[in-house]
Parts: structure tokens; C-alpha cells; sequence
């Protein structure tokens, strides 16, 4: 490995989402700084916030189908039975729901927890509660995907919070997503929460700091078939 090699493994890739922000912070800066040294100091705060927010880690996800990992960065803040989005077709019956909350320093990055073909992708308005209570899964603005998985009907639902006003998702309907592939992003501060089917075991307790494309969320039981490519 060259010198170059290792500063280009120093710094973390910025999606591209977000490089029309970061100018208009720096742009925002330069035009403050005009008027006062503290200002322009305050607005090269933001900035960096701004750069450090949209960052876009690669990431090491496990090559098992049994496994469900995190969709998110951010902490575990529910694990338990939930009615899933009724606009997703799930039906009214409980599913296992287990929710990652991601804070304005978290990666916003969101990746498919399971692989499998995209069914459904239903966008929702609604409210910007604060996305850590239980009810800003029903009346906050939402956005889901149902994925078909190896091990039945998995859905993945990017909800915005307090401050987040915008859910961008780049998948489509009909497509084949893989395991940890990133399929959008939420601004600034939210949660996205995974549901599963019957015989999903949770392997996380709520508080528990979650890695998106890494960290196993739960596990199927059986004899579901791995991939041999893994797609990070």
C-alpha cells in the first residue's frame, strides 16, 4: 500500500446527496464572514457538521441469509411485536419490529437489512414527531419497502423525525436489492424500522448501539441458502 493509498483509507467518502449543502454552508460562511470573524467561525462549524453528516462509510456485512442486519446507524430504541404501515399490504396482524434511531451525528445512510426482490415501496405523509416515540411509526411521514427474502416478507420503513423533512430512497419496485445495499437516506435525524416474520429471533436489547450493514439485528432458524457474492 502507498503513502497515497493510506491518506485516500484516512478520510470517509460524502455521498453525493449531499455536496449541494455542504457548498451552500460554505457559500453561507464565506458571505458571514464578510461581516464578522464569529459568525464565520459558527458557519465553518456547521460546515464541517454538514460534511461529517453525509459521509458514507463502507461497510463489512455478513454473508449469511439467516441474518437480518441493521438498516442504520444509531441506537436499538424498541424490539418487539408491532402492527406494521398499513399502506405496506402486511395485513393487520402483530410482526416483530425492531427500530434503530438515528441522531443528526449518526450516518444517514440506510441499507437493506435482508437480500431479496423489492415488492413494495409505499411513500406516506404524515407529522414530524419526534421520531423516538413509539407513535411517529403511524402518524409521521414514512417511506417503506417490502422486500420477498429467502426467509419470507421483511419490511423496512425510513421514518422522519423532528427535524428530518426528507426521505430519499433510490430503490425501485421490482428490483433485486442485496444484503447491506444502500437503498437511501433521511435528513437530518430519524429512524427506520424493520419488520419481520414469525421465526426471527432478536439478537439486540434496546439501547444497544447498531452499525447499518453490520450489526445483526436478529437471526432465522432453517437452512436458508447463503449467497456466494456478498455485496457491501
Amino acid at each position: 500500500m502507498t503513502l497515497l493509498d493510506s491518506v485516500k483509507n484516512t478520510f470517509v467518502p460524502i455521498h453525493r446527496e449531499g455536496y449541494p449543502f455542504i457548498a451552500a454552508f460554505a457559500a453561507a460562511t464565506l458571505f458571514l464572514g464578510y461581516f464578522s470573524s464569529v459568525l464565520f467561525w459558527i458557519g465553518l462549524i456547521l460546515t464541517a457538521w454538514c460534511i461529517y453528516f453525509y459521509r458514507d462509510p463502507e461497510r463489512v456485512t455478513p454473508v449469511d441469509d439467516r441474518l437480518v442486519v441493521s438498516p442504520a446507524d444509531g441506537v436499538i430504541s424498541a424490539v418487539g411485536p408491532a402492527v406494521p404501515p398499513s399502506e405496506l399490504g402486511l395485513g393487520s396482524g402483530e410482526m416483530t419490529r425492531i427500530s434503530v434511531f438515528m441522531n443528526v451525528f449518526s450516518c444517514h445512510i440506510n441499507r437493506a437489512p435482508v437480500r431479496g426482490r423489492i415488492t413494495r415501496i409505499e411513500h406516506k405523509p404524515g407529522k414530524f414527531l419526534n421520531a423516538e416515540l413509539d407513535k411517529a411509526s403511524a402518524e409521521n411521514e414514512r417511506n417503506g419497502l417490502v422486500i420477498d427474502s429467502p426467509n419470507g416478507t421483511i419490511a423496512a420503513v425510513q421514518i422522519a423525525g423532528l427535524v428530518a423533512r426528507r426521505i430519499v430512497c433510490w430503490a425501485e419496485t421490482g428490483g433485486t436489492i442485496a444484503i447491506g445495499e444502500r437503498f437511501g437516506l433521511i435528513r437530518f435525524g430519524s429512524r427506520v424500522d424493520v419488520f419481520l416474520p414469525s421465526g426471527a429471533v432478536p439478537r439486540v436489547a434496546v439501547g444497544q448501539t447498531a452499525v447499518g450493514g453490520e450489526t445483526v439485528l436478529a437471526e432465522f432458524g432453517g437452512t436458508a441458502v447463503t449467497p456466494l457474492v456478498r455485496v457491501s
